[in-house]
C-alpha cells in the first residue's frame, strides 16, 4: 500500500461539527481505536473530514454494530465476507476477533478469507452467507436466496443484511482510496489474488 493520503486529525484540530462526530465515535470508550495523539484509526478519521455525511455514516455503523436485528454470528460472518471480497485488511483485522468470539468456527473463517465455499452448518447463517455472496458477486440476489434469508431470518434481518453489505463495502472502498493502514503491530491479512 502506498502512503496514506490523509494524516489523522488530532482532537485539538477539530471544528465543532467534526468534534461532535469524534465524540459520537468515541462513545462507548474503546469502541474506536485511537493513535497516541488521539487521532482515530481505520475508517473513522475520514468521517471527520466531511462531518455531515460522517455523522450519518457513523450512525448507520452504530445501528449495525450495536442495535442490529441480525444475530451476532450472522452479522460478523457477513462483515468478513465483505472484508474478504474487497480485500480490506482493516475490516478483517477489526472483525475476525469478533467473529471468533461469537463462536464462528476457524475453518469457516478461513474459507471466507481464502475464497473457499462458505457453508455454515446453521441454516440462518447459510442463508445469509448465500445472500451476501450473491450481492457481492452480482450486485443482486436471486429469488431463492432471498426467500431463504427471509424464511430463516425474517424480513427485517434480510433487509438489514443488504444494508450491512453496503455499509462495509463503502468503508472498504474509502479505506482503499485513502490508503488507510492497519494499526502499528497488526498482522497483515493474506487474501488470495
Amino acid at each position: 500500500m502506498t502512503e496514506r493520503r490523509l494524516r489523522p486529525l488530532r482532537p485539538e484540530e477539530l471544528d465543532p461539527d467534526q468534534r461532535a462526530v469524534y465524540d459520537a465515535l468515541a462513545d462507548p470508550p474503546g469502541r474506536v481505536g485511537r493513535y497516541p495523539d488521539g487521532g482515530l484509526q481505520g475508517p473513522f478519521d475520514a468521517m471527520l473530514r466531511a462531518p455531515r455525511s460522517g455523522a450519518a455514516l457513523q450512525a448507520v455503523g452504530a445501528a449495525l454494530r450495536y442495535g442490529s436485528v441480525l444475530p451476532e454470528r450472522v452479522r460478523e460472518l457477513a462483515t468478513l465476507q465483505v472484508a474478504a471480497h474487497h480485500r480490506s485488511d482493516f475490516e478483517w483485522y477489526a472483525h475476525a476477533p469478533l467473529a471468533a468470539a461469537a463462536g464462528l468456527p476457524a475453518a469457516l473463517l478461513e474459507a471466507v478469507r481464502t475464497g473457499g465455499p462458505v457453508e455454515p452448518d446453521d441454516p440462518a447463517e447459510r442463508a445469509a452467507a448465500s445472500v451476501v455472496s450473491q450481492l457481492l458477486e452480482r450486485g443482486d440476489v436471486d429469488d431463492d436466496a432471498w426467500a431463504g434469508a427471509v424464511g430463516t431470518l425474517g424480513e427485517a434481518c434480510a433487509v438489514e443484511l443488504t444494508t450491512l453489505v453496503g455499509y462495509y463495502s463503502l468503508l472498504a472502498m474509502q479505506m482503499r482510496v485513502l490508503r488507510v493502514p492497519l494499526p502499528d503491530g497488526a498482522a497483515t491479512v493474506a487474501f488470495p489474488a
